[in-house]
């Protein structure tokens, strides 16, 4: 297994990530090609993916911009397959995510996952990030 950042797209690459997508929210919108051609040209977002003998296990998506108080990294979208939970698939696409946005000089990278996802906040917890205190809040363009 390895991990890969995504810079061209196929049809192939759409059905993976619009499968693991299904698997990460019931709501999630299938990506058209469209979208994920422009994620994938996107100056600020890396799309990460764990592949093995041609089958892709796993997403990230890991934003890497610049702001007044320094550079920053925030990871989005962590889903791995449900037939390769708990084989390390999230961990590496973790670790390759911190590389990256430690090589892009980020000063942090940020997470947030919901309580209920309790193997998901064991994985991130194992993988060195750390809890914080603080409140997100969301606005909802409807």
């Amino acid at each position: 297994m390895n991990v890969i950042e995504i810079t061209h797209y196929s049809d192939e690459l759409l059905e993976a990530i619009n499968d693991l997508l299904s698997q990460l929210s019931s709501s999630a919108l299938l990506l058209s090609p469209t979208d994920l051609r422009e994620i994938i040209q996107s100056k600020s977002s890396r799309l990460l993916m764990a592949k093995k003998d041609g089958q892709y296990y796993g997403s990230l998506t890991l934003a890497i911009f610049k702001i007044p108080t320094g550079t920053r990294a925030w990871v989005e979208d962590v889903v791995v397959n449900k037939s390769a939970r708990g084989k390390g698939v999230g961990k590496m696409l973790l670790e390759c995510a911190v590389s990256m946005a430690k090589e892009a000089g980020a000063k942090t990278i940020d997470l947030t996952s919901r309580p209920s996802r309790e193997a998901a906040n064991a994985l991130y917890r194992k993988a060195g990030f750390e809890l914080r205190e603080t409140n997100v809040y969301r606005y909802k363009n409807t």
